[in-house]
């Protein structure tokens, strides 16, 4: 028997998990091993909460759960808990399936002022993330700005202008509902370095912003490239523009009876954030293209009063003791996802914050394939305790370990607790979430 411990119960570590049981059958032990007493990671935290029919994949993830050969392992924290190394003498195969849960900083002046926001926190906020709980973001201001062009901006820029009524159906946690129901938001801004060709937003999430019952949104036309240009993009990416020029040609009768506007401003790079010991302004540069397409500074700044930034510029993987890391690319090193024979990582711990959920499938494919050929050379290597070692070692050092039947439990109190029409009302302290299951 071969024991597996793959470490983070996100989608990387289950299609992993998924993955390892197709090739090797009954003859290897997994264990999910997740520092939270709850599984999924980034459907449960990352994921939208409007978005109900994304965070269904986790279905899937429970059908792997409820096998035979797998076990969660949740409320240890490797690193605090237990160790990779000590992982590493009880498993043939160790994977970090830790995603990129920390955000790059926003590295210009002001940029740790009160009021700037990094998106993993605001997201976290907003989807009940245990860290994240007593967030309280500044949402008192008329003005928010958010910094990036991607899928996560948009998302953002969406919970913010939505009405209560428009969250029906969402598991938006209760504590961030109020405030934005209660917020003095009246203007979101997203700025972007490049223009609307070089744009990382999927048509979908850009559609969402033009049904918004509140809101209103607003593209400078001056920004849009010809309109014959659109044709040498891939066919997502011209219908994401589509809406951008959609966006940019609806009439001012229509937006007079909208309360908040949000404005896309392409070419646009924040130099400096400041105020009097919270955020007051963002300073920005506009910018051009170069021949390569590469954004350069003209010279010429304006400002924008406002009352707080969110950064959603990326992640990245927090480091581990023992375990190489590439400090330039906040992951870690790896070949191919392998680190060395027995180490492994996958998903957004491996090639950084890229891709889609379903990108991580074949990741996990690929790392099981690396494994079974490190496997193939190690036959005569002494057989590992696998979990029986782990709940030894766990054991002995008095951690509370919350099993798949136990986060069910969990599960149906959320449940219970929830407010009419919303799915589920989660626990955002992990003490709750242990009593819950007790």
């Amino acid at each position: 028997m071969r024991h597996i411990a793959i470490i983070g119960s996100g989608p990387a570590g289950y299609y992993t998990a998924e993955a390892a049981q197709k090739k090797f059958g009954d003859d290897v032990h997994i264990d999910i091993v997740d520092r939270l007493p709850v599984p999924f990671g980034l459907i449960r935290f990352g994921v939208a909460p409007d978005h109900q029919a994304i965070k269904a994949v986790s279905e899937r993830y429970e059908k792997v759960a409820l096998s035979d050969t797998v076990r969660f392992v949740g409320n240890v924290s490797v690193g605090c808990d237990v160790s990779v190394s000590e992982l590493q003498d009880h498993y043939d195969a160790v994977v970090l399936a830790t995603g990129a849960p920390n955000d790059r900083k926003l590295d210009i002046p002001g940029g740790d002022l009160p009021g700037v926001v990094g998106s993993a926190a605001f997201v976290g906020w907003y989807n009940g993330h245990p860290d994240f709980a007593d967030l309280n973001p500044m949402l008192g201001g008329r003005h928010v700005v958010i910094v990036g062009n991607g899928n996560v901006a948009l998302d953002v820029a969406r919970i913010l202008a939505k009405t209560p009524a428009e969250f029906g159906g969402s598991d938006i946690v209760s504590h961030a509902l109020n405030a934005l129901e209660t917020a003095g938001t009246e203007e979101v801004t997203i700025l972007g370095r490049r223009g609307p060709h070089q744009i990382a937003m999927t048509p979908k999430e850009l559609g969402e912003l033009g049904h918004l019952e509140r809101a209103t949104v607003r593209v400078d036309k001056n920004d849009l490239p010809e309109l014959g240009e659109d044709a040498l993009l891939e066919p997502g990416m011209r219908k994401a523009v589509t809406h951008l020029r959609e966006f940019a040609a609806i009439p001012e009768a229509f937006r007079a009876d909208k309360m908040i506007s949000i404005n896309f401003n392409f070419f646009a790079a924040p130099t400096a954030i400041e105020g009097d010991g919270k955020v007051e302004r963002i300073r920005i540069e506009r910018m051009q293209l170069d021949d390569e397409l590469r954004s350069e500074g003209t010279g010429e700044t304006y400002d924008i009063a406002c009352s707080m930034v969110i950064s959603c510029i990326g992640y990245q993987t927090p480091p581990m003791d023992g375990v190489p890391y590439e400090h330039g690319r906040g992951r870690f090193a790896n070949v191919n996802g392998r680190i060395v024979p027995g180490l492994y990582c996958v998903g957004w711990a491996r090639r950084g914050p890229s891709g889609t959920i379903g990108t991580n499938r074949p990741d996990g494919v690929n790392i099981v394939e690396l494994i079974a050929e490190d496997w193939a050379v190690s036959t005569g290597a002494k057989a590992k305790a696998g979990r029986e070692g782990l709940d030894v070692l766990l054991h002995a050092r008095g951690v509370d370990v919350v099993t798949f039947s136990d986060w069910k439990k969990i599960e149906q109190a959320e449940t219970y607790r929830a407010r009419d029409g919303a799915p589920r009302e989660k626990f955002v302290r992990v003490e709750d979430m242990i009593a819950a299951q007790k």
